[in-house]
């Protein structure tokens, strides 16, 4: 899963960094950035993802956060949410599924580094917690309904079993 969405989120926007504890996925073939707060949740690793791109001087501005568990995302979805972010003036844009904001799968502007790292020193752990300090876009299905045709774009895997149903509705879709 992470070497797929690691070439998906390449070959949509052209580079890859992955956030991750120490020790982990060095031999991915992309570059990986040590998660400063592992275990603290996936805010830390948005941080840690945000610093990063702006040691870097970051010229787009904006930062394409994606779990790696999404297995499936498509290029077409990713380059439209890229697209959408560089059209408006938001600190971060975001689609909402049935489930809720989907922020593992947003675009954050650079720019709202600071306030997020301000959220998580005052203990902010959630990342929509921390979200509700930003200039926010959502996006909701009549923006992502057209790239997902079986309902299932913002799908994450947790369990085996998750992994498991996943392989299935692939070999479906194949047939």
């Amino acid at each position: 899963m992470l070497t797929r969405m690691s070439k998906l989120v390449q070959s949509s926007i052209g580079s890859v960094r992955i956030v991750a504890p120490r020790g982990r996925y060095f031999d991915s073939g992309f570059e990986v950035v040590e998660d400063r707060w592992p275990d603290e949740g996936p805010l830390g690793g948005i941080i840690t993802a945000m610093s990063a791109s702006e040691k870097v001087g970051n010229a787009w501005g904006w930062n394409l956060i994606v779990s790696c568990d999404m297995p499936f995302l498509t290029q077409e979805w990713l380059t439209y949410l890229c697209e959408h972010a560089l059209a408006g003036d938001c600190e971060v844009v975001v689609p909402r599924s049935a489930y809720g904001l989907e922020p593992l799968c947003a675009c954050w502007k650079t720019s709202a580094l600071e306030t997020l790292q301000a959220a998580f020193d005052e203990s902010a752990r959630k990342v929509t917690e921390a979200m509700k300090r930003l200039r926010m876009e959502i996006l909701d299905e009549t923006h992502w309904k057209r790239f997902d045709s079986g309902g299932q774009l913002f799908w994450n895997m947790n369990t085996a079993q998750d992994y498991q149903e996943a392989v299935r509705i692939s070999q479906m879709e194949r047939a």
